[in-house]
């Protein structure tokens, strides 16, 4: 089998990546090792920045986000019993975020790339990239039971890496070619799913001394809580009574009279840390999203920097395969991995300080405990620090 552009895995990066090639005439394939029911079980981020909401627009797959999602201008900082509302769309001259769950995003995606008839394989097995160094790299995959499943080579120019942290495609990188940075938190994130009426209009973002606590919702009528808890706590640990008490503890009072509780549909313990794989880009292979950084969920920039890599990539392979002039075709695939890691950084700055002001550090000590207060009481008291915070909440804009 022959195609243009190969794609690792199908999550919302892969299939983003995919659909704007796709509106492009480039021919895309995308392999994913999970089953598509699998893919879509992943709870995970809800709030996406504007640049990421113009991609979806541009890859024709944004009504529904647009019909359903919640736009919020603004978010609650809780601290000290009482909360803060950012004003993200005063701070930044009318920009505002959207919630809208990752889940939704992949369904959507999903959905448009059956409709149009293009080829995914799902549930393969023993991916292995090879040649990629060269022009004439190849996947390789087995599809069907381990005992008899059938091999598969596909050809192609390039090789999209969007398989996610512990996937084929940075594995496929020669050690000494690689660079890697690491920052592991010394603690997680307790979430619930529930279906129960979010507790306020807006996200609430809290640092309590007993932890940090956060308030979203998925829509009007489903909500997403989280609280800080031990790097090695279980979720058997944890009814869902135990659960809301301690959120409860967590939020100002008005905050917790208004929390509408009820039985949890997902619930699950999730490791913080930062990452950074360098570079991005080895020979034909480039390596998007989770499969090249992951940042603590805090700044809710996971997918959006996911999506700023799509927006690099699929416009480096576009002005290639429209651009057949050497000196020209290659410039926006050359100046990838640069431009990614740009703005890579600037998010894991970012959401590595909002994840240090906002949480109870187990080894910090009072000199810690004083300086984050000191932050905050900042942030709270200067408008140019809530619009540093704000700038960086909605999206640092694409460069150019």
């Amino acid at each position: 089998m022959k195609t243009q552009v190969a794609i690792i895995g199908a999550g919302p990066s892969g299939l983003l990546l995919a659909a704007l090639l796709h509106r492009a005439g480039i021919a895309t394939v995308v392999i994913e090792q999970r089953s598509p029911d699998r893919v879509l079980s992943r709870i995970r981020a809800g709030v996406l920045e504007q640049g990421t909401l113009d991609l979806l627009d541009r890859a024709g797959v944004g009504q529904r986000a647009h019909a359903q999602g919640l736009v919020h201008g603004g978010f609650a900082l809780g601290y000290r019993n009482s909360e803060h509302r950012i004003d993200l769309h005063a701070l930044t001259g009318g920009k505002n975020v959207m919630v809208y769950g990752q889940t939704e995003v992949t369904r959507d995606l999903m959905a448009a790339r059956t409709a149009a008839g293009l080829t995914t394989i799902y549930n393969a097995q023993d991916v292995a990239l090879h040649d990629f160094d060269g022009a004439t790299p190849r996947v390789t995959y087995r599809t069907g039971n381990a005992s008899d499943g059938a091999s598969h080579e596909l050809h192609c120019d390039f090789i999209a890496g969007c398989d996610g942290f512990h996937g084929a495609s940075r594995a496929s990188v020669p050690a000494n070619a690689l660079r890697t940075f690491e920052k592991v938190y010394p603690f997680g994130w307790l979430g619930v799913l529930a279906d129960t009426p979010p507790v306020a209009h807006e996200l609430i973002y809290a640092n309590h001394e007993r932890g940090f606590a956060l308030c979203s919702m998925r829509s009007a009528t489903r909500s997403r809580y989280y609280i800080q808890c031990a790097a090695d706590d279980k979720v058997e640990n944890w009814s869902d009574a135990a659960f809301w008490d301690e959120l409860r503890l967590r939020l100002s009072p008005e905050a917790a009279q208004a929390l509408v509780t009820g039985p949890s549909i997902e619930k699950s313990i999730a490791p913080l840390r930062s990452f950074v794989a360098e570079p991005m880009r080895f020979g034909n292979l480039f390596l998007a999203g989770d499969a090249a950084h992951i940042v603590p969920p805090t700044g809710a920039k996971g997918l959006n920097l996911a999506a700023s890599d799509v927006h690099y990539l699929s416009s480096g392979l576009i002005e290639h395969y429209a651009d057949h002039r050497a000196e020209k075709s290659s410039a926006g695939l050359d100046a990838y991995s640069d431009r990614c890691l740009r703005r890579v950084w600037k998010a894991v700055r970012f959401s590595w300080w909002f994840t240090t002001l906002m949480h109870k550090f187990p080894d910090g000590g009072e000199f810690a405990q004083k300086v984050q207060e000191a932050e905050i009481g900042y942030l709270l008291s200067s408008q140019a620090a809530a619009t540093s915070l704000a700038e960086n909440y909605v999206g640092l804009p694409f460069e150019v």
